[in-house]
Order: C-alpha cells, then sequence, then structure tokens
C-alpha cells in the first residue's frame, strides 16, 4: 500500500489516517456506518475539526441531533467545534401535527427538496471543502420510493464534488431499513463496531487506494478520539548490526556462545519466583552500560515491586530510569487491546530508538487478547516479527506450572517464535531446594548443552559451574547414577 498523504484529506485521527493511507482521498464521498454509541458523529466533528485548524471552511449538516446537542456531545470529549459551520435542519416542536407525526418527513411533499435546496444554497453561500452530513439515512423519509432516494443522494454527493467539497455522512440503520444501499452511494466505507474488549475500525471500502486490513482499536477519552492501527510487521525495516548481546555474567554467556545475538527473540520460561525477570534485567543493565535504551511492559507485577526486586540484587534500575536508559511502563492487560500495546511499543522504538524491549509476562499479556488461543499467538507473532525487522532484542518472560516434575519449557504453543530459549528450574538436592539455568534452544549459534546452578543473591545472580554426573536433574530430582 503506497502513502501519497500529500494528496490526501486528513481525518483528524491520525491512526486512521494510517489505516486509509494518508487520508481521504480529496473531492470524494466516504460513508460512516455503525450502531448508535459507536462514535459515528464525533468522528465526523474531528474530520471537520482537522479542517478548521489548516484554515478550511467546514459545515456540518444536521438532521437528527440538535445543534446544542453536538456541541454539548463534543465538549464532553474535548471537542472544540466553535469554527464549524452547523446547519440545524433537525424538525423542532412546531413541526409537530396534531396527531403526532413530523409534517417535515412527510413523504410525497415538497419538503424534501426543500431540505436539498437548503443544503445546496448554504454550501455555494459558505464554499466549504469539507462537509459532513449526519445522518444521510434520515433523507430515506423524504423520498416516495428507493429510485428517487438513490436519485436524489447522487446528486447531492455530485453537486459537492463539484464544488470541491469532501463530503463524510454517516448512516443509521434501523430493524425495518437497511443501510447496506447507501455503501453503493459512497467511495469509501468506515465502519465502526463495538465489541466486547472495545470500539473498533474497519475500512471495507475505499475506491482509489488500498487500505490496512483488519479490525483496528478506536478509543474516545476526554482528550477525543484515537485509532490503533493492526500492526503490519513487513512495512516496518531497520538496518543493524548482527551481533552477540551479553549478560555480564560469563558463566552464562559461556551457556549461551557470547549471549544472544541482537534483533532475535529469547523466551526465559520458569516456574513462579525462580528469577525469570531478573534474568532478563540483567541483560538490560548490559544494555544501559553500552549506552542503549530498554523498555520493559510489566503485566503480572507493579513498578514498585519490579524497582525493589532489582535494587536488592545489585541491578540499579532507578539509575537507568534517571540516565533514560531504561523506561518502565506498567500495563493493565485487561484495558488494552493488542493495537493499543503495539503502538505503544512502536512509539518506544521509533521515537526513543530502543534496542531493547522486555514483555513480563506472557501470560498476563494473553489476558489483554480477546478470542481463542490462534488469536493471542497471531498478536504476539506480529509484535515480535516487527521488533525483529526493526533490529530490537526480544526478551519474552513466561511462566509454566510445574516447579518440579516432568520438565516443560514453554506453554501455549509459542515455542516456534523464539530464537533463543532459556529455562529455569527448580530441583531438590540434599533436602534443599536449589535452582538451575539451562539453554534449551539457540537459533543462530551452537550452546552449552550442560546445566548450571543458579543463585540469586545481593550481589547479582551467581551460576556455578556445570553440573556432572547427576541424571534426573530437569524431573527437579538429580541422582548419582546406578542408585
Amino acid at each position: 500500500m503506497t502513502d501519497d498523504s500529500d494528496d490526501r484529506t486528513s481525518t483528524g485521527v491520525a491512526g486512521l489516517d494510517e489505516v486509509l493511507g494518508g487520508g481521504l482521498i480529496p473531492g470524494r464521498s466516504y460513508m460512516l456506518r455503525g450502531r448508535p454509541g459507536t462514535g459515528k458523529s464525533l468522528l465526523a466533528l474531528a474530520y471537520l475539526i482537522d479542517g478548521v485548524e489548516r484554515g478550511e471552511d467546514c459545515l456540518f449538516v444536521a438532521l437528527e441531533e440538535t445543534e446544542a446537542d453536538i456541541r454539548r456531545n463534543a465538549a464532553a470529549v474535548g471537542l472544540d467545534i466553535d469554527g464549524i459551520a452547523v446547519l440545524d435542519l433537525t424538525p423542532d416542536s412546531s413541526a409537530f401535527t396534531d396527531d403526532e407525526t413530523y409534517a417535515v418527513f412527510d413523504p410525497g411533499t415538497v419538503e424534501e427538496r426543500s431540505l436539498t435546496d437548503a443544503i445546496t444554497e448554504r454550501v455555494r453561500e459558505l464554499e466549504p471543502t469539507r462537509v459532513v452530513i449526519d445522518p444521510m439515512t434520515q433523507l430515506r423519509y423524504l423520498a416516495p420510493d428507493e429510485y428517487q432516494l438513490r436519485k436524489q443522494i447522487l446528486a447531492l454527493t455530485s453537486f459537492l464534488e463539484q464544488v470541491g467539497a469532501t463530503l463524510v455522512f454517516t448512516t443509521q440503520a434501523t430493524s425495518t431499513h437497511s443501510d447496506e444501499d447507501f455503501q453503493f452511494m459512497a467511495d469509501g466505507v468506515i465502519e465502526l463496531g463495538d465489541t466486547g474488549s472495545g470500539r473498533t475500525v474497519s475500512v471495507p471500502k475505499f475506491r482509489g487506494s488500498g487500505t490496512r486490513s483488519g479490525t483496528h482499536t478506536l478509543r474516545i477519552r476526554d482528550s477525543g478520539l484515537s485509532v490503533y492501527p493492526e500492526l503490519e510487521p513487513s512495512h516496518h525495516h531497520r538496518p543493524f548490526a548482527s551481533e552477540s548481546i551479553p549478560s555480564g555474567i560469563p558463566e552464562f554467556d559461556e551457556q549461551l556462545h557470547g549471549g544472544i545475538e541482537r534483533g532475535t527473540v529469547s523466551i526465559i520460561s520458569g516456574p513462579t519466583g525462580v528469577g525469570k525477570t531478573t534474568t532478563g534485567a540483567q541483560f538490560m543493565k548490559e544494555a544501559a552500560g553500552r549506552g542503549e535504551r530498554s523498555a520493559i511492559y510489566l503485566f503480572e507485577e507493579d513498578e514498585r515491586t519490579f524497582l525493589e526486586r532489582c535494587t536488592a540484587v545489585n541491578i540499579p534500575v532507578d539509575r537507568m530510569v534517571e540516565r533514560e536508559t531504561l523506561s518502565i511502563e506498567e500495563i493493565e492487560a485487561l484495558e488494552y487491546t493488542p493495537q493499543e500495546f503495539a503502538n505503544t511499543v512502536r512509539t518506544d522504538v521509533e521515537e526513543s530508538d530502543t534496542q531493547l524491549v522486555m514483555i513480563d509476562g506472557i501470560n498476563g499479556y494473553e489476558l489483554s487478547i480477546r478470542g481463542d488461543e490462534h488469536t493471542f499467538r497471531s498478536e504476539l507473532h506480529r509484535l515480535c516479527r516487527y521488533l525483529k525487522n526493526m533490529g530490537v532484542t526480544v526478551v519474552l518472560i513466561e511462566e509454566v506450572a510445574t516447579v518440579t516434575g516432568d520438565f516443560q519449557a514453554t506453554e501455549g504453543e509459542i515455542s516456534y517464535l523464539a530464537d533463543n530459549i532459556v529455562f529455569l528450574r527448580y530441583i531438590e538436592m540434599d533436602g534443599e531446594l536449589r535452582k538451575v539455568v539451562g539453554v534449551l534452544k539457540k537459533r543462530t549459534s551452537d550452546f552449552q548443552r550442560s546445566l548450571r546452578e543458579f543463585e540469586i543473591t545481593q550481589h547479582g545472580i551467581k551460576i556455578g559451574d556445570p553440573l556432572t554426573g547427576l541424571r534426573g536433574i530437569l524431573r527437579g530430582t538429580p541422582e548419582q547414577p546406578g542408585e
């Protein structure tokens, strides 16, 4: 998909412009559809506000909500529409007849022509470059039949195209009337939805250009509207040097034959409390010593606890944060969509030149993905592929349920994502609970296959010599051969 944003009209929402390949094509008509409450009118207003900020004349044609309601609803989400001309064509109390029907919407009267005449007259007066009609489906009640409705709308859109205006219109489907027929009269369709995990936006139709496929996240906050596009890794690349990144622990780097490679994905797995996060933080400590920036996203513990734990084992994360070689973000998994989280990571990588990203942990990240296991794996795959393309080293922390017993390196069938797998394990030896560390997989080089005892002290991580002369270590109960 090419980005010809210089020839586009912005929607006023940066993420939506990205989905559309730069924005709307000027002089065309676009349909916003979706159930009530999905944000159609607010998105249409954001489009006009962007025009006002660029010094353009903009017109909002109100056919359902009064101007007072529109201004009140816009203010509630931080939208300032003072610079927008509003043509209020909603029926007022005088439009009621004795039998309490809207005379203005009586089919077969001259009101259809009067309304469209009012629109064209105001357009000629104002000469706007951007026009919104909200909702266009209200014209259905003025037309005697579908043929006349289609004819009237095509005439209106043709007129707006001739005067150089880009039209955005909303539609409102009912139980008796679909809005499917309006799609054929638009050059593009932007569909808003509201699922169990939040609001969404997709683009099923867009004449004259490709668009970003998929279902994207739409957020409506007090500060306005935001769209977070589905991440497409193939659109992102950055050159980087292929080199080993050491942990700074000689024995551990010996196991890894020098460290992990830049631009690879590593999984550090193990049961609760074994030291997975501390091991990952060790790589960030070494990165800071090289002047590189890292980012950690905490899904399973709060920032204060993480800072205290790292400080207690001689990993100075507080100084790293002060020197801006580390950013720590505490993620509330259930409040994020995959697209929102990916956008957060992209910002860290592309605006702050982050070189190492750690996600702690995968189980918490999975909670933010609504859907089945395939959806979870697909979203994590997208994110990891993007980071690899950008030369970012990725560390994923995964908790496994088993403490001892049958060995299990990872869960959730995600091991295929990993270039490197490091596992930590509890074992029982001489009546004591101890820890071991091993390397199960290293895609880009060989690695040491022996296990080593692993200990976390106040001075940092200590790793012993290879454990020899024992069997059953991975079951958690090592024994001498012949016992």
